[in-house]
């Protein structure tokens, strides 16, 4: 079975109204939304999915990468992963927009991380949907976040840390 294609997603944050834009127009209120020396913390409740109660993403500017995680609703199973996927990010004083590339890594701190979405980068580079470029920085961010992991024993906070973000993750 192949992957089906989607326009590629995009999302812009209104830092000012602490709304989120979506490529299908959705339009979502962020309960987080604080721009940090690091990139943007987010995050949202999730009130449409029966399983995770909101979501908080990180926009990791200089690394190309969102970090995001869900909150389980309570009674259901409290583990978490965390996903670590390659963006564009374009940023000015108001609106952050980022770009996914379809390419990341779903991790468990301590435990290797594997890689997501797979399938799906390789059909959307393929066919276009993904340009040259967009597929180069996406393999290297991605690469890049597999190598640093490693060197730090798969530890996501100590990772984090070297990269100066000293706020816990996931968030409380």
């Amino acid at each position: 079975m192949g992957a089906v294609l989607t326009p590629q997603l995009v999302d812009v944050v209104d830092t000012l109204t602490r709304r989120q834009t979506y490529s299908s127009g959705t339009i979502r209120p962020l309960t987080v939304c604080h721009v940090e020396h690091w990139g943007l913390h987010l995050e949202f409740t999730t009130p449409e999915d029966p399983e995770a109660e909101s979501q908080a993403c990180w926009l990791l500017a200089a690394e190309g990468l969102r970090l995001s995680t869900t909150r389980p609703r309570s009674g259901l199973d409290q583990s978490r992963s965390s996903v670590l996927t390659a963006v564009r990010i374009e940023r000015d004083a108001r609106y952050w927009r980022s770009t996914d590339m379809l390419l990341g890594l779903s991790l468990v701190s301590g435990s290797v991380p594997r890689f997501s979405s797979s399938a799906d980068f390789a059909a959307a580079t393929a066919s276009g949907l993904v340009r040259a470029a967009d597929a180069d920085h996406a393999l290297r961010a991605v690469h890049r976040a597999l190598e640093q992991l490693c060197a730090h024993r798969y530890n996501l906070a100590a990772w984090l840390a070297a990269r100066g973000v000293t706020q816990p993750w996931p968030p409380p």
